[in-house]
């Protein structure tokens, strides 16, 4: 990189704030990730689960699904990934908690994973000025529409800086 620079401004990605997020709104997550069979083989080993239905090719074409499904803990672990560009990226404080986590329908090698973030609520936190509880629901769909995850998801998010809070 040059120091030759413009002297324009320097933006840097990031999130939206709590303040900016829209009750009621689902903010879509492009591109959509195409699973591959290594993705899910190096996820379930290092994850250490040796589920079959994840590992092993011959034996899940006997079960009731024909073929190996994708770990859906990954399927999980991506529609949040997917999302944090979007909405999290540089604004969220904590994790608070995962509730009614499913897995209606499942996905497979060569599936591609669409991801979709719902706002429910955002709330002033009592306890910490200048942060809110942000209640969300992640939804994973498949390139059929067809969803294959879905999660309801608590955080707290920084509101946007007031002016003063920018300069220190």
């Amino acid at each position: 990189m040059s120091d030759d620079a413009p002297d324009g401004p320097r933006i840097v990605q990031r999130g939206l704030f709590a303040d900016e997020l829209q009750i009621g709104a689902t903010y879509e997550h492009r591109p959509g990730r195409t699973v591959s069979e290594a993705d899910n083989i190096l996820f379930s080993t290092m994850t250490m689960n040796p589920q079959a239905l994840h590992l092993d090719a011959a034996w899940s074409e006997t079960t009731e699904f024909g073929q190996r499904l994708v770990n859906s803990m990954f399927t999980l672990a991506t529609v949040v990934g997917a999302s944090v560009a979007q909405i999290t990226q540089g604004t969220l404080v904590a994790n608070l908690g995962f509730e009614e986590i499913s897995f209606p329908h499942p996905l497979h090698h060569g599936d591609t994973l669409y991801s979709e973030t719902t706002v429910l609520g955002v709330r002033a936190s009592r306890s910490r000025p200048g942060q809110a509880v942000v209640s969300l629901v992640h939804t994973g769909r498949d390139q059929h529409g067809d969803v294959v995850v879905r999660a309801a998801r608590s955080t707290l998010m920084h509101y946007r800086p007031t002016p003063d809070q920018e300069d220190s």
